[in-house]
């Protein structure tokens, strides 16, 4: 009995194992995300949650100079105007980037400290697929 209870639990060990590794493995051009900072103006600073990307895109090791709280591989929120305003700080979520999108919307002006890199990115409403 224990020998079978052993064996089932190495099975699952394993399963869950696999499923873990294909989750972290999305499509070319296709990111997690996780909104770090939902400041105000759309001051938002994001994060990059996947393993594969070029990190030239990003600044690696940033710190809030209001918080000193360091985040690693950061940018500015690029595309305000088409960015959901239903995403918080702490959520995470997939997209694309998305240099062709047009951005004419009003933001205010106050000011609050963002990464020197910023990315124009599309939210997708699920996670991508291969």
């Amino acid at each position: 009995m224990k020998l079978l209870l052993i064996i089932s639990s190495i099975v699952l060990i394993s399963a869950s194992g696999k499923s873990c590794k294909q989750q972290q493995e999305l499509p070319q051009g296709c990111y997690k995300g996780k909104l770090e900072i939902k400041a105000m103006c759309m001051n938002y600073t994001l994060s990059i949650q996947s393993k594969n990307f070029d990190t030239s895109m990003v600044v690696t090791n940033w710190t809030d100079e209001t918080t000193g709280k360091n985040y690693q591989n950061v940018f500015e929120l690029g595309s305000k105007c088409t960015f959901p305003d239903s995403l918080q700080a702490g959520d995470e979520f997939y997209f694309t980037i998305d240099s062709t999108s047009v951005q004419n919307c009003s933001v205010c002006m106050a000011y609050y400290p963002t990464p020197p890199k910023r990315l124009s990115i599309k939210v997708l409403n699920a996670p991508c697929t291969k």
